[in-house]
């Protein structure tokens, strides 16, 4: 396996179950034990689990929320697929909405410039990748978070109420079929949910690490938007069948 695949492993094991052991990994990737070591070292440094001693426990607490610098490092592969796929469902003069998490920052390379777009963004990275292109970007103002360089707050929310969007291109952090579309933060949760009223064609662009997991705060039932992800796990297939996710690589 690469070692991309061992640690997507690694961490659909932990969606499941609250430990796995390194001798599980082993047995299963057919990776020497300190290159399973090594997985984990760098997935715990990513914050994305604990390690402890024969293996590593997930993390359980509904507000941990990565970095955008961590999260930036995670499943780049994936991301670009997602992020390739979903730039297609944009049309010439759109007015389209581009959430702060780093799979719709990965859409930034595939968005054509002559299709005359209106891009508004709560991303402060976002906006920096888009001023590097020929697109029109409007940054919308407000309380900057600074872990994930989102803009936040009452002035972000009453600069988006008055917008209305063609498409929106949103993250989240947890996709569960009870609860639905969720992240650890309020006050990004009530942005998320702004948004998706203002938009008539709206996507979650979530990859594998996304699904089964729960945050503390939900922002949409998962009718209310499609997802576009590379792959549904099997939980998730009844809910592929009722059109509700668009897979890359679809089966």
């Amino acid at each position: 396996m690469l070692t991309e695949e061992r640690q997507n492993y690694i961490l659909q094991c932990l969606r499941t179950q609250k430990i796995v052991k390194s001798q599980e990994i082993i047995a299963r990737t057919k990776a020497s034990e300190s290159t399973v070591r090594r997985d984990l070292r760098e997935l715990e440094h990513q914050g994305l689990l604990t390690r402890i001693h024969g293996g590593a426990k997930r993390i359980d607490s509904l507000l941990d929320e990565p970095s955008q610098m961590l999260k930036a490092n995670t499943n780049l592969t994936e991301k670009h697929q997602i992020a390739q796929y979903a730039a297609k469902k944009v049309h010439p003069h759109d007015i389209l909405y581009l959430d702060a998490g780093t799979t719709i920052q990965a859409m930034i390379p595939y968005l054509d410039p002559d299709l005359n777009l209106t891009i508004v963004t709560n991303g402060i990275d976002t906006a920096s990748m888009l001023a590097e292109t020929e697109l029109k970007v409007i940054l919308i103002g407000g309380q900057v978070k600074n872990l994930t360089k989102a803009v936040i707050g009452s002035k972000a929310i009453e600069q988006l109420s008055d917008y209305r969007f063609d498409i929106a291109f949103v993250g989240t952090n947890g996709i569960d079929l009870n609860y639905g579309y969720s992240t650890p933060d309020p006050e990004e949760a009530v942005l998320k949910r702004t948004i998706l009223k203002q938009t008539a064609n709206k996507y979650i662009l979530a990859d594998v690490s996304k699904f089964g997991h729960v945050a503390f705060d939900r922002f949409a039932q998962l009718n209310e938007a499609k997802i576009i992800t590379s792959v549904v796990p099997n939980d998730f297939q009844a809910l592929f069948q009722k059109t509700h996710i668009e897979e890359v690589n679809d089966r």
